[in-house]
């Protein structure tokens, strides 16, 4: 693996961004790809050789394709309900990677939508880097009234690159414009550089808002919680499947969320697919390049377990998610209180007026679990009521009752 590292072109890289991403790799068989979702600059591309002449089944990761089709389809009601027999929500559905969820969806706008759905969304085609050869993945094989459920959720017959998931979730954090990446031929350069549009997809704000709670519920409390970043808001969607060669591992993600400014995918294979590495990877990035694209935002979350990739529960991943619900069944408040502190040392300005439930109100409630506040503590002041007591021998008489000799 190092020696495919070794041979990438690092010209018009930022080397900062690549060593940071290079670290976090470390000596994983993986990928990296780091870009700015806003302008299609690529900051680095951590083995070129997988990253751009390879192709991966995009597992779970396709989910995201499954929910904007499901929702500018009208498959995904308003209440976001569905299921088969259980009522989950689409934020739910992503947050946790829902299988079920999604196969249901992907019947209601069938086989031929979806994959009309993906390559709008940059799949199957070159994203028309300035490389010499890039490898254009693959859509599945359609056949007229046959539907096949899987390709909604594992992503059965897709193969992506690392570049086209970058511009995909870039899509998804500029407002819908598809941007052709780009590496600047030198450092000079770089200022010169203007975004080139690919298409402005025809997809409605409200479908890309209503993809952002489940996005971002995967980092704060689901399958991509190893992402975390305690100081910004990581918007992200995990992946684990076994492809064509064994296992492989995807995190495709945008960050901040309120000014998006980085987006970061990571695949691995083999062993480090698993347990979501690739998460792990991208937040290790995230935090390491805080200083320079990250916007701090304070949101109280809450964590639960994660449930995503149930086939990946054979005995080797059980004993891992075993050592994982110990770590994230520790009592709730120490989970929680980092992101609940500021909330109770910055108190709004009509406190006296308006009660305290007032403070729970959240414009992404559907994400962010309010908290419950903790009990003050019972104060031991003496009670205001009757003189005070002068001898503390004589509460102990009323208390204990005095042995009368016969």
């Amino acid at each position: 693996m190092q020696s495919f590292i070794a041979k990438d072109d690092t010209t018009g890289e930022d080397l900062e961004v690549r060593r940071i991403a290079v670290n976090a790799l470390g000596q994983h068989a993986g990928t990296v790809v780091v870009m700015d979702p806003m302008t299609g600059r690529v900051y680095s591309v951590v083995n070129q050789e997988w990253a751009l002449r390879r192709g991966f089944k995009p597992c779970s990761t396709i989910k995201l394709v499954t929910g904007v089709a499901g929702l500018a389809e009208n498959a995904i009601p308003t209440v976001d309900t569905v299921g088969d027999g259980y009522r989950i929500d689409l934020t739910s559905a992503l947050a946790h990677s829902d299988n079920p969820f999604f196969q249901q969806v992907g019947t209601k706008i069938g086989s031929e939508k979806m994959v009309e759905y993906a390559r709008q969304l940059g799949l199957g085609e070159k994203t028309g880097l300035n490389v010499p050869f890039e490898f254009p993945g693959r859509l599945p094989e359609v056949k007229p009234g046959l539907i096949e459920r899987r390709i909604f959720s594992h992503a059965d017959g897709f193969q992506v690159t690392p570049l086209q998931l970058g511009t995909l979730v870039s899509a998804m954090a500029n407002g819908g414009r598809l941007l052709q990446p780009q590496i600047p031929p030198s450092a000079k350069e770089t200022a010169k550089m203007a975004p080139k549009v690919r298409r402005k997809l025809d997809i409605t704000s409200e479908v890309w808002q209503r993809m952002v709670p489940g996005m971002v519920g995967a980092v704060n409390y689901g399958s991509g919680r190893k992402a975390y970043d305690p100081t910004q808001t990581v918007a992200g969607k995990t992946g684990t499947c076994i492809g064509d060669g064994g296992w492989v591992g995807l995190f495709t993600s945008y960050a901040p969320l309120a000014n998006p400014r980085l987006a970061v995918v990571v695949i691995t294979q083999g062993t480090d697919a698993r347990r979501h590495f690739p998460a792990a990877v991208a937040g290790e990035i995230y935090r390491g390049l805080n200083h320079r694209f990250g916007t701090a935002i304070n949101l109280q979350v809450a964590s639960t377990l994660d449930d995503e990739e149930k086939e990946v529960a054979d005995a080797e991943e059980a004993a891992e998610q075993t050592a994982d619900s110990m770590a994230t069944e520790t009592p709730e408040t120490s989970a929680a209180t980092p992101a609940v502190t500021p909330a109770t040392t910055k108190a709004p300005a009509n406190t006296t007026d308006k009660p305290a439930a007032q403070e729970q109100r959240n414009p992404v409630k559907r994400v962010l679990m309010p908290l419950e506040k903790k009990p003050e503590a019972q104060k031991t002041t003496p009670p205001t009521t009757g003189p005070a007591t002068t001898n503390p021998g004589a509460n102990n008489e009323q208390q204990r009752p005095r042995r009368i000799q016969p």
